[in-house]
């Protein structure tokens, strides 16, 4: 299992050959680091998402000791009630129940209503950048666009925005591989001091509601029935947490692939009609979410090799991705590419609700980036941050030409 070392640096740089290898040596592998079953092939990750014999939590069907599984530890406790009550790890019936309520006031109108918002915030951010003569991208653009576009449809005054990316930054820690004690900690105590600043904001949301998503979830109700505030709170982290993380990293992966892609960025500048299809080639090129588990409720079979029930499988959307049998050429970047079922915002009833408002807020980066700094360039090599699952740079410096 060489080819798969999500802890080395050289594969964290460029584990696409490594996924090639896995790839060649079948549809499924066992890898005893993490205890999991690695799934690179594309036709089995989009076909497994989909498959209800899985699910991103086994706890509406079994106790911890009937799934063989070790209960987390205490101290963990407010990360997992944080994490456990939002749509993206829950099963039906929950989590039907709860995308249903969201849904209701995560409506296509209200992503809609945000367009001029995120179009005005990302040339405010640019024209920063081009009046310093450039900066770093993911700190001046890629991190500040998403992050307020959140906060502004949740209705987080600007005046408490500060802690909400150190705190997004932390809980994620502990979707990477078999995180530290101290990323837990760090994860535990943000998931307390965040779920305690949305408490108060649902309280003030109550008596006084207003035009924003917090006050639309404590409104949202069907038959009679309403989201608990357990619900909204990890439905509100939920919703900064993925919908800032994945278009941060987009945004700074793609434009690092770009500069390496010079000819690709030349007909991108000189075709800003490529910016939509560009942005769904960048996001399968370098993936942002390298991986996403599902727990087996009930034994499966891949290519002769039985899965039983209790064990969990790790399916390699990076891989998946590049995969020929999908993709032609999928080591090349081709802004063009019109065939492009890339799977980066997953698939099945937990496809990312919020993609259509990543696409908005990517679409508006690129578009003022090229057209007010057209002659961008990459002022030094990034480096990569030391996670895997989520993919991303430490920073990305650039120069206005």
């Amino acid at each position: 299992m060489a080819a798969f070392d999500p802890w080395d640096p050289d594969f964290l740089a460029d584990p696409y050959p490594s996924y090639a290898e896995l790839r060649a040596r079948g549809r499924v592998q066992y890898f005893e680091p993490t205890d999991q079953w690695l799934v690179p092939l594309h036709a089995d990750v989009s076909a497994l998402l989909r498959d209800r014999r899985l699910g991103r939590t086994y706890q509406h069907r079994f106790t911890h000791e009937d799934f063989g599984r070790t209960a987390p530890a205490p101290e963990h406790e407010p990360f997992h009630t944080l994490n456990d009550h939002g749509m993206l790890d829950l099963e039906p019936p929950d989590h039907t129940r709860i995308r249903r309520l969201v849904s209701k006031a995560f409506t296509p109108r209200t992503v809609e209503r945000l367009k001029p918002y995120v179009s005005r915030l990302a040339g405010e951010l640019v024209d920063g950048l081009v009046r310093n003569g450039g900066g770093d991208l993911l700190t001046d653009v890629a991190e500040p666009l998403p992050v307020a576009v959140i906060a502004e449809m949740l209705g987080i005054p600007e005046a408490d925005r500060a802690p909400l990316r150190p705190w997004s930054a932390d809980i994620c820690g502990m979707y990477e591989l078999n995180p530290s004690q101290e990323t837990a900690a760090r994860a535990v105590r943000a998931s307390v001091e965040f779920s305690d600043y949305l408490r108060e904001l649902i309280a003030e949301r109550r008596k006084e509601p207003g035009d924003d998503l917090i006050s639309g979830l404590i409104e949202a109700h069907d038959e009679g029935d309403r989201l608990t505030e357990q619900e909204m709170i990890s439905t509100a982290v939920l919703l900064l947490n993925a919908g800032h993380e994945a278009t941060v990293n987009a945004t700074v992966n793609g434009w690092y692939a770009l500069f390496r892609n010079p000819a690709q960025l030349a007909a991108l500048r000189a075709d800003h009609s490529l910016v939509p299809t560009a942005i769904e080639e960048l996001m399968r090129y370098d993936t942002p979410l390298q991986l996403f588990e599902r727990w087996v409720l009930d034994e499966i079979e891949i290519d002769g090799t039985t899965i039983p029930r209790g064990a969990e499988i790790a399916m390699l959307f990076g891989s998946a991705n590049h995969d020929p049998a999908v993709f032609e050429n999928p080591d090349r970047l081709d802004l063009t590419r019109r065939d492009n079922p890339h799977i980066s915002f997953s698939a099945g009833i937990h496809y990312c609700i919020g993609a259509p408002l990543a696409r908005i807020e990517l679409a508006a980066s690129m578009t003022a980036l090229l057209e007010r700094a057209p002659a961008l360039t990459l002022a030094a090599e990034p480096d990569r941050k030391p996670n895997f699952v989520i993919r991303g740079l430490e920073g990305l410096r650039v120069e206005v030409g």
